[in-house]
């Protein structure tokens, strides 16, 4: 099988080709420009290099989120588009699990973090042992202060992922977790890849009309829309 996978969800982009578990290409960018700017590129150049065509394409995967709001859209309407009108099946990945995949093979909790901004992350948690994953609570936006009590009870290693690594670490009082190397604590188009092959083979790929992204708490715009409203109603 034949996969494009892509996260735009952080400042990181990433973009991978595989052939079912075999990386083919990786293309990561870390620049700080929009995704707007470097993810087709990122992609045609992938495509080029692997002299592959869309049309070759059995599978596309993307986070789907949790995540920045302009970057979860634009790798969703990325994957959209390019699907669009060719039959090719679509896997929404959420963020939280392809970056507990960078770290599939260090035993213990891992707990993947990402920079929610008003003092909190989005998160889940993972047991992992041997390779395998095993979720244990559904993605969320929960505070550190939070994070930090349902850590320290926990009697494993425990491991931090993501973009809300640093942050994370400096707000845990109460809980020890052990160092992870930078290169693993950024999105991965690999994991995502690998996430993604895994939710086809359970059967839960969509087309690309029915693709849709995943947003934990309502954007800035939307909240003061709703201040608003509430407001004019008093």
């Amino acid at each position: 099988m034949k996969i494009l996978a892509l996260d735009s969800t952080a400042v990181v982009g990433s973009v991978a080709l595989c052939k079912d578990s075999r990386m083919v290409a990786h293309y990561t960018l870390n620049t700080g420009n929009t995704h707007s700017q470097t993810l087709l590129p990122m992609i045609e150049s992938a495509l080029k290099c692997a002299e592959w065509e869309i049309d070759d394409l059995d599978l596309f995967a993307v986070s789907n989120g949790p995540g920045s709001f302009t970057g979860v859209r634009i790798g969703v309407a990325t994957v959209k588009g390019l699907a669009f009108g060719k039959n090719i099946p679509c896997a929404g990945v959420s963020t939280l699990e392809a970056l507990a995949y960078n770290l599939r093979y260090f035993n213990g909790i891992i707990c993947p973090v990402m920079n929610a901004r008003r003092a909190q992350v989005y998160n889940a948690l993972f047991s992992c042992e041997n390779g395998v994953l095993t979720r244990l609570c559904p993605d969320r936006a929960i505070s550190i202060a939070e994070l930090d009590e349902e850590l320290c009870s926990m009697d494993q290693p425990i491991y931090l992922v993501g973009d809300g690594y640093d942050i994370t670490i400096d707000g845990l009082e109460k809980t020890t977790v052990l160092p992870v190397p930078e290169e693993l604590r950024v999105q991965s188009g690999y994991s995502v890849a690998m996430c993604g092959l895994a939710a086809y083979e359970r059967g839960e790929a969509v087309d690309d009309t029915a693709l849709a992204v995943v947003y934990l708490r309502p954007s800035q715009a939307e909240r003061e829309r709703n201040e608003r409203l509430s407001k004019e109603n008093v």
